[in-house]
């Protein structure tokens, strides 16, 4: 009954109809990489959250694309009784199932990420020991683009089981650490308000955002770690560096001394 039904099904293909289907699939594919191309390009030039909602809204419209292109196509080769599309989808199922299984997994894990959002282009994710930006999200994977300047390529069935750490979560907003391990025998206070002065005299800091500097005491000495943010995500490992090296200026011109090492495990 299956294959009667199967045979039944593409009876109606015409070679008419093969060209009709062909020429939207073919409109729809320039419409997208259109898009792929346009879009981030447009979000290059804009910063702050306008940048991130051009670059979410690349996934979003390619997956309505392809949906539409699907819906359109399927009448112009099927005839769309029940009885046609029960056969149709149930040898998709057989074909994803046996042959596609990994593929379908990763793909319907993409469709979660699209619904659930744990990260979109323009978010700063770590997976698996991998950090970097999210630069685009397919059906099957995410593109991430390191410091470094490797592009990662990351299944989206990496969802089901792995820890994702995200720096801003579709915002323009992610707080950056800047780490100084000290010789122990100053002041305090005095240190906590030096390192508070460099973070808001960094032409790159957001003042109108929180920032904070946190003390604790290890057994080499004290560890600061200034918190603050940055105008642009992007501009993160910039920005670190800059406030370490003010920091050290100011610490240094006041005869603070930095510690020469740090124990293992303990910093």
């Amino acid at each position: 009954m299956g294959d009667l039904g199967l045979k039944e099904a593409f009876a109606s293909i015409t070679s008419g109809a093969i060209l009709n289907a062909l020429l939207v699939v073919v409109v729809a594919s320039a419409i997208i990489v259109a898009i792929q191309k346009v879009f981030p390009k447009l979000a290059g030039k804009v910063g702050g959250k306008p940048r991130l909602y051009l670059l979410a809204l690349v996934p979003l419209l390619r997956l309505l694309i392809i949906v539409v292109t699907i819906v359109i196509v399927v009448p112009i080769l099927i005839e769309p009784t029940f009885e046609n599309m029960v056969a149709i989808f149930g040898a998709l199922g057989l074909a994803i199932g046996f042959a596609l299984k990994d593929y379908a997994n990763s793909l319907i894990a993409g469709i979660v990420t699209l619904y659930e959002m744990p990260y979109r282009p323009g978010d700063w994710i770590e997976v698996d020991g991998q950090y970097g930006e999210v630069r685009s999200i397919g059906a099957r994977t995410a593109e991430i683009l390191t410091p470094d300047d490797s592009i990662v390529i990351i299944p989206h069935s990496r969802l089901w089981n792995a820890l994702i750490s995200n720096g801003n979560d579709g915002t323009d907003n992610l707080m950056c650490v800047a780490e100084f391990h000290l010789k122990p025998g100053h002041d305090v206070s005095a240190v906590l308000s030096l390192l508070r002065d460099v973070a808001f005299t960094c032409p790159m800091t957001r003042t109108w955002m929180p920032v904070s500097v946190v003390a604790a005491n290890e057994p080499w000495g004290m560890r600061y770690r200034v918190k603050a943010y940055p105008l642009e995500p992007r501009d993160q490992f910039r920005f670190v560096t800059d406030l370490t090296a003010r920091g050290a200026r100011v610490l240094a011109a006041e005869g603070i001394g930095f510690t020469p090492y740090v124990v293992q495990g303990v910093s």
